[in-house]
C-alpha cells in the first residue's frame, strides 16, 4: 500500500475542520458516503525509518527512537523501520554488552526527502579514533548523499560527531552531550555548537543532546509528518512526560516551549501548570523560583520565545481543550482554569480555534 507524505496530517486537519464547524458537519453527517470515501484514500507514501547501528552504541540513544516510531507504526502510520550497520557487520555489540545482529548494509539504500535517519551515541574513544573514521568514510559520503536528496537525518547524543564528519554540519547549528561540548567545538569549529537545547533542528537536520532527549526528538519528527493526535497518543501510550508535569495536557506546548535546560524556568513552567484554577500572577512564579519579578519576565522570554502571560493563555487553552473532550461542563472548564467567565473561555477558544484537537465539542452550557 502506498501512501502520500502529508495524508495523515491532512485527515486529522479535515476531521479537525468538520467537527468544527457545525454547517459542515451536518453536510458530512448527511453525506455519509462522502465521508467514508474521504477516509478511505490511500495515496500516502511508506516511509523509511532507518536506525544506524554503530560499534558499541548507546543502547537508549537507539532504542527510545525506535521504540517510539515502532509506536507510530502500531497507530497506523506508514512507516518501514530498518537496522543498519555503518559497515559490514551483521553482529556488533553495544556499550552494554548486548548483542545487534542481521543488520542491513546502508548502501542497499537510495533515500528521499520521505524517509528519516536516525545516529545514535556510541563510545567516545571510536569517536576520536581516526583509524576508525577512515574505515566508515564510505558511510559518511552515503549519509552526505542522503542529506542532498532531503532525508530527516537526526542524530542523538553524540552521534552529532559522526553527522559532522560529513561536514553537513558545517555553518549549521547543533547540539550534543553537554560533556562533550570542548572536544565537539574544538573539532569542528565551522559548526554553531547550542549548548542549552535538548534538540536542535535546522531544516532537514536534527541533533539532540542525548539519552532521552533522542526520545523527545522523536516525537517531534512523529508530530512534523503525522500530526500532534498521534505525537500525543504515543506519548500516553509509552507514558513518557519529559520535561512536563503529570497535568501538562498538550505536547505540542512542550515540544515548543519546553525545548530548553533551563531548570528555574522549568520550575516556573511548572508551577503555572500546576495552579492555573488560582489565577497565578507573575509575582507569584518568581516568588516560586527565587527570583524578580522584572528577572523573570526577561529570561522567560529569552528562553521560551514567549512571555509569562502568552505561555499562560496557551495553558489554559489546553487544559480547556482536554476538560472540555472529557464530558465537563463549561463553567467548570473555565473555573478549573482560573478564568472569570465563561464568555472568557469562549473568547479564548474562538482566539485559538485554529490549535484545537478535532475532539472539542460545541460550548453549550
Amino acid at each position: 500500500m502506498y501512501y502520500s507524505k502529508n495524508s495523515i496530517k491532512l485527515k486529522y486537519y479535515l476531521i479537525e475542520l468538520v467537527y468544527l464547524n457545525p454547517t459542515i458537519f451536518r453536510l458530512f453527517e448527511t453525506s455519509s458516503v462522502i465521508f467514508s470515501l474521504l477516509f478511505k484514500v490511500n495515496y500516502i507514501l511508506i516511509k523509511k525509518a532507518l536506525f544506524i547501528i554503530p560499534p558499541e552504541v548507546h543502547l537508549l540513544d537507539i532504542n527510545g527512537p525506535a521504540h517510539i516510531f515502532y509506536e507510530a507504526k502500531e497507530f497506523g502510520a506508514p512507516l518501514e523501520l530498518h537496522f543498519v550497520s555503518l559497515n559490514n557487520q551483521i553482529e556488533i555489540e553495544s556499550s552494554a554488552g548486548l548483542h545487534f545482529n542481521r543488520l542491513e548494509h546502508f548502501d542497499k539504500f537510495e533515500l528521499s526527502q520521505n524517509d528519516i535517519i536516525f545516529i545514535p551515541g556510541m563510545e567516545y574513544r571510536l569517536l576520536s579514533d581516526a583509524h576508525f573514521l577512515e574505515s566508515i568514510s564510505p558511510f559518511l559520503k552515503w549519509v552526505n548523499t542522503q542529506n542532498k536528496n532531503g532525508a530527516d537525518i537526526c542524530s542523538v547524543c553524540t552521534g552529532s560527531f559522526l553527522l559532522a564528519e560529513t561536514g553537513i554540519l558545517n555553518k549549521n547549528r547543533c547540539t550534543t552531550h553537554w560533556k562533550y561540548y570542548e572536544e565537539f567545538s574544538e573539532r569542528f569549529p565551522l559548526v554553531e555548537l547550542e549548548k542549552n537545547r535538548l534538540f536542535v533542528t535546522t531544516n532537514n537536520i536534527h541533533s539532540s543532546a542525548g539519552v532521552s532527549s533522542g526520545i523527545d526528538l522523536s516525537l517531534y519528527i512523529i508530530e512534523k509528518y503525522f500530526g500532534t493526535k498521534m505525537a500525543l497518543e504515543i506519548a500516553k501510550e509509552v507514558v513518557i512526560y519529559f520535561r512536563r508535569s503529570a497535568s501538562d495536557p498538550q505536547l505540542s506546548i512542550f515540544l515548543q516551549f519546553r525545548n530548553h535546560l533551563n531548570h528555574r524556568i522549568h520550575d516556573a513552567q511548572d508551577y503555572l501548570m500546576n495552579n492555573l484554577a488560582d489565577t497565578p500572577t507573575n509575582e507569584d512564579v518568581a516568588d516560586q523560583v527565587y527570583m524578580s519579578k522584572r528577572n523573570l519576565t526577561r529570561l522567560f522570554k529569552k528562553t521560551t520565545g514567549i512571555t509569562v502571560g502568552e505561555y499562560l493563555q496557551k495553558l489554559r487553552v489546553e487544559k480547556a481543550v482536554a476538560l472540555l473532550s472529557n464530558g465537563h461542563k463549561v463553567s467548570a472548564v473555565a473555573k478549573e482554569c482560573g478564568l472569570k467567565s465563561v464568555n472568557q473561555l469562549r473568547y479564548l477558544l474562538r482566539k485559538h480555534r485554529g490549535i484545537l484537537p478535532m475532539e472539542i465539542q460545541s460550548l453549550k452550557d
